[in-house]
Parts: structure tokens; sequence; C-alpha cells
């Protein structure tokens, strides 16, 4: 057991973190601007991102229909437990918001996708490339008018969902698989290549943004929702991410895979909407440190305990 936790260590978390630390490296000797580098990621990379994922994955029907049933369920489950600590705790609007993107939203896709097919092989990674498809969907359609409405009218964050490209790239994707569309080859690998660049861009903002972490001022508000947050995301998350597996009988490879991307850390990209609409930035980027520190040795223990 211990073997298996080490050799997921080695293998897993050293080429993560090497992005990571260029980004710390950049941002305390380089002075890396991290907003431009939100709004290249959020407007640019993720469409691409998500519109290659959408095209390349295959998908069996039994899956998505279980797979998408988890998600909507276990995300509705989430956010209700999250604005209803918030409002015990009273907590302003932003500060809710942000509670709510720490707590619906994974490190699925840059950290889930390598940990996935290191820990349950290529099986694993196909059952698994349906839920990172529902998080990045959610992340860039829910996450935002979570985001957005602590700050906005409902009128007006369901006005942001459409004002970023991503949305586009889900709806375009859909209806060329639907109607079994395929790109041009040329074309089909420049999209490949544009969303290879993700994982170490985003992770590269992670390290920047931990970088940061330490000269942030830290009020009474900051310290409820982050100590709040720690606990939805590690405590809480994992109980309803069960609960929701028991519920819709899902068992097997399907069930390990959904459980360990469920109790990932926060995910990168509930940092940049939270920086971008001002969903309590400070307390999201304090929660994405510590929970993927933790994660470096949680989610070794919990692979070996569901394999």
């Amino acid at each position: 057991m211990l073997g298996e936790i080490f050799a997921t260590l080695f293998d897993v978390i050293v080429p993560l973190a090497l992005p990571v630390i260029a980004g710390v490296l950049l941002s305390r000797f380089g002075k890396l601007e991290i907003k431009p580098l939100l709004n290249f990621v959020l407007y640019y990379i993720t469409p691409f991102l998500i519109f290659d994922t959408l095209m390349e994955a295959r998908l069996s029907r039994e899956d998505v229909y279980l797979t998408v049933a988890y998600s909507l369920l276990n995300l509705i489950l989430l956010a209700v437990a999250a604005n209803l600590f918030g409002k015990l705790l009273k907590l302003p609007a932003n500060d809710i918001a942000g509670l709510t993107l720490i707590s619906s939203f994974t490190n699925s896709v840059n950290y889930g996708i390598p940990l996935t097919l290191l820990a349950f092989g290529q099986l694993g990674l196909e059952k698994a490339a349906i839920y990172i498809v529902m998080q990045m969907i959610m992340m860039h359609t829910l996450g935002i008018f979570f985001a957005a409405r602590s700050h906005f009218t409902v009128k007006n964050a369901m006005k942001s969902v459409f004002a970023l490209p991503a949305i586009y790239a889900v709806l375009l994707a859909i209806v060329l698989r639907t109607f079994d569309l395929t790109l041009p080859g040329g074309l089909s690998t420049g999209i490949s290549m544009i969303a290879d660049s993700y994982p170490p861009i985003v992770l590269a903002i992670l390290g920047a943004q931990m970088a940061n972490v330490k000269t942030e001022s830290i009020t009474r508000n900051t310290r409820v929702t982050f100590w709040t947050g720690m606990s939805m995301r590690l405590l809480i998350a994992p109980l309803i991410a069960l609960l929701c597996l028991t519920l819709l009988n899902i068992e097997g490879i399907m069930f390990s895979t959904l459980l360990v991307l469920s109790c990932m850390p926060v995910a990168i990209n509930a940092g940049i909407l939270a920086e971008k609409f001002n969903a309590s930035p400070k307390v999201l980027t304090k929660t994405i440190l510590w929970t993927t520190l933790l994660s470096f040795f949680v989610l070794p223990i919990l692979i070996v305990l569901v394999k």
C-alpha cells in the first residue's frame, strides 16, 4: 500500500509541480501579471479545450446518462449546502458566491486527468472524461452564474454566461456530435494544439496565486469563509458524493473514478472566475493552495482504498 502511494506521488505530483513552481518563480522574480493571463485562459484557451474534449471523448449512452445525472445532483446538493452554511454564518454575498465555487467545482482537468490515468488506466480515463466534460461545462455556465451573482442581478449574471465564448464552444460541439459531423484534419489538429496548452498555463497561474497568498490581508469574514470552504471540500463534499453515487446505484470503476474526481482540490478555474467577478478571490486562492497541498497526501490513500 505504501509503495502504491509513493508511486502515485512521484508519477503524478512531480510533473504537475513543475509549472506550478515556474508560476511561483515568475511571480516572485518576474513580476508576472495574473489578470491578463486570466482573460487569456477564459477567452482563448478554455473554449478550444472544451470543444476538443467534447469532440474526442468516446461516449456510451448509459455512461452519459449516469454521469450527467450524478454531476447535476452532486452540484445541486453542494451548492445548496454552501448557500445554507453561508446564510447561517451571515456571510456577505461575495463570500457566499466564493463558498459555492469552492464547494461545487474540483480540479478534475489538469490534475484529475493524469491522476485518473495512472490509477485506473485508459478505461478509467474514458469513464472520467464524461465527468470532466460536465465539470468544464458547468464551470463555464453555472460557475460563471454563481460567481457573477455576487454583485450582479440574476439577469446580468446570465448575460455574463453568454458573454464568454465557452458556452458557444459547448453548443457547437453538441451540434456536431448530434449530426455525426467532424472538422477537417488540419483544423482539428490546430484546435487540439491550442487545447493542449491549457494545463501548464493554468498550473502556472495557480503557482503565481499561491506565491501571493501570504501577502494578502485576512479579515474575519475571510477566515470564516476559508475554514467553511475547507470543511466543505474536504469533509462534506466526499460525503455528498458517496450519497449521490449510492442513490444512482453507480458501481465498479465508474464509482471509483467519480468518487476520486469529486474529492479533488478546488478547481483552478474557480479562482479565475473569483478574480474576474470579485467572488471572494482571496479565499479561493487560499483554499486552492491548501486543498491542493493536502490532496498530495489524501488522494493517493483514497485511490488505494477504492481500487
